[in-house]
């Protein structure tokens, strides 16, 4: 059985993985500006300026980039 030090240490060890691979995602992310339209193919729709400036770098409107999600999501797959 773990001690509890060893628990926390996996738990800090844990949390510094996941704050450190959401900074990079953010990284990528704000890498470039918003697109003024949804870069899926069949779409093209304009994406709204309240989408372009809550998640900076979108690509696609709310709706593809939903349907993306649920095609990759990784419970899809499970």
């Amino acid at each position: 059985m773990l001690s509890n030090r060893a628990l926390d240490h996996a738990a800090a060890i844990e949390m510094a993985d996941r704050e450190k691979a959401i900074r990079e995602v953010r990284a990528r992310v704000r890498r470039g500006p918003s697109a003024e339209f949804c870069q899926d193919e069949t779409c093209g729709e304009p994406i709204p300026e309240a989408r372009r400036l809550a998640v900076p770098g979108c690509r696609y409107c709310i709706d593809c980039q939903a349907r993306l999600e649920q095609h990759f999501s990784p419970r899809r797959f499970g």
